[in-house]
């Protein structure tokens, strides 16, 4: 019986055997922290030249993949699954304390909107400036 021609001569390796050697090595080289540093270098990198929304734009993508591959329930699932793994950790005070500080925060952010609506009330009431889509009311007559 003939050997198969595999293409491969022998002792050769594929190109992904020889970068999972290569990796391995330089893990046994360097250690673990020279990735994550190497990786934040690179992050920051492409922060820089792309900029936020290059994130925001395909972490969008990666959510929408994982959406349609495993569901929206999904999300529920991770979302409850972490939940649970907080509050075994930081308790339930925990939970009171930011729940205090998000509605201190939400009454200051509603404080700032009705101060902001007044002043531009009254700024609109001096100018005669129409709202945004609105029209100026005719002067009245003079007798």
């Amino acid at each position: 019986m003939a050997e198969e021609n595999t293409g491969k001569k022998k002792g050769s390796m594929s190109v992904s055997e020889a970068g999972r050697k290569g990796g391995q090595t330089v893990r046994d080289k360097y250690g673990h922290s020279f990735y994550e540093e190497i990786g934040r270098k690179g992050g920051e990198t492409v922060k820089a030249e792309r900029g936020r929304a290059f994130y925001e734009q395909i972490g969008k993508k990666g959510g929408d993949t994982v959406k349609a591959e495993r569901g929206a329930g999904f999300y529920e699932q991770i979302g409850k699954k972490g939940g649970e793994a907080v509050k075994a950790e930081r308790g339930t005070p925990f939970y009171e304390e930011i729940g205090k500080k998000g509605g201190h925060r939400v009454r200051t952010l509603i404080e700032e909107g009705k101060k902001a609506a007044t002043e531009n009330a009254a700024r609109a009431a001096e100018d005669k400036t129409p709202a945004p889509g609105g029209e100026v009311p005719p002067e009245p007559a003079q007798e």
